[in-house]
């Protein structure tokens, strides 16, 4: 073949000629479609390769009624949360087919809004969403994706606006749950909680563990020893500034996530606190800087590689139109050295 042929777009027809064969045989072949021999789907195979063929994946789509395009949906890469789901998603992706459109929505709803209705435009196959989560019951952009029954995969809790859709979560009430139950084995009985916002589902789940815990250990909730602590190490600072000024004599604090914990416990080292000999404290999260924090931080490690696996999983179901369950995980409880016993003093 000389180089004006190479040149050319080579298309089924010119394959079909080189291999004697019709061009439905050819096409079949490509697709692997099972009534045609294993010998000549490799040697069709071997002619198309050698010969430069590249499938028109454009095509292929219309006939599919299928893009081979996914959306993804998180807040924000630099959240180290996502990191890892959003690799095993990439990874999955990748072997079967599927391109990736990332989206960071900022956690700002008329942003999320507008990197839906432009996916949805997009015409993609599905889109895995962390969502913004807010107060409202509706939400329409939401009711949109439902309407025209986009594949959507939710990574995180469900909640009112939401609900509608098949998620995949670390379970915060549980992996809560077992890090209060763990402070509490050390003999802590007034452990405050660093909580996140008001209106995330994340958030909520991780403080109604921290409260069920105490209740099941016969220790009264006491209001006072609760601190907005935001998601972030500003925020986390901010909180643990309040908490020393009001001289609450806790002996442990558990927070939403290790960004809240890192910059809570900057400000305790930094007023000459011993952690955790004087106060234990306790992250969520298990992020990469938490075990090489100045003291190493107790955490909850979430199934994060996992937790992307199995929301591709359940969005080959979906796109299959099969029934997909919720996938739901529980976060296991890293001991390091910022969580101690009780020091009695004397």
């Amino acid at each position: 073949m000389d180089g004006l042929a190479l040149l050319k777009m080579i298309r089924l027809k010119d394959i079909a000629r080189e291999a004697g064969v019709s061009v439905m045989t050819v096409s079949k072949a490509l697709r692997d479609a099972p009534d045609i021999a294993a010998r000549t789907k490799l040697r069709i195979g071997e002619l198309a390769e050698r010969m430069g063929y590249t499938p028109n994946l454009g095509a292929r789509s219309l006939r599919n009624q299928e893009t081979k395009l996914l959306g993804l949906v998180i807040p924000a890469t630099t959240d180290p949360i996502f990191a890892r789901i959003v690799m095993a998603i990439e990874q999955c992706a990748l072997e079967h087919g599927y391109e990736l459109i990332l989206h960071h929505s900022w956690n700002e709803p008329e942003r999320e809004k507008t990197i839906l209705e432009n996916l949805i435009s997009r015409r993609v196959d599905g889109i895995f969403l962390s969502p913004v989560y807010r107060m409202e019951s509706e939400v329409s952009a939401y009711r949109k994706l439902k309407k025209r029954g986009i594949p959507t995969v939710i990574m995180g809790p469900l909640t009112e606006f939401c609900k509608d859709f098949v998620n995949v979560q670390t379970l915060g009430n549980e992996s809560a749950f077992n890090m209060t139950q763990h402070l509490i084995e050390l003999g802590h009985k007034r452990i405050a909680f660093f909580a996140g916002p008001r209106f995330s589902a994340r958030a909520i789940s991780r403080q109604e563990g921290y409260v069920r815990a105490l209740r099941e250990n016969g220790i009264d909730e006491d209001p006072s020893l609760v601190f907005n602590g935001g998601t972030t190490i500003i925020e986390g600072s901010n909180a643990a500034k309040h908490f020393l000024e009001e001289k609450t004599k806790a002996t442990a604090i558990q927070t939403v996530n290790d960004l809240v914990a890192i910059g809570a416990a900057n400000v305790f080292l930094d007023q000459g606190l011993k952690i955790p000999d004087e106060l234990s404290i306790a992250g969520f999260g298990n992020i990469l800087s938490s075990e090489h924090y100045r003291v190493p931080l107790t955490t909850i490690r979430q199934p994060k590689f996992r937790m992307g696996m199995a929301a591709f999983d359940t969005m080959l179901k979906l796109i299959a139109k099969e029934k997909a369950q919720p996938q739901r995980m529980i976060g296991e409880v890293l001991v390091r050295q910022s969580t101690g016993p009780v020091k009695i003093k004397k």
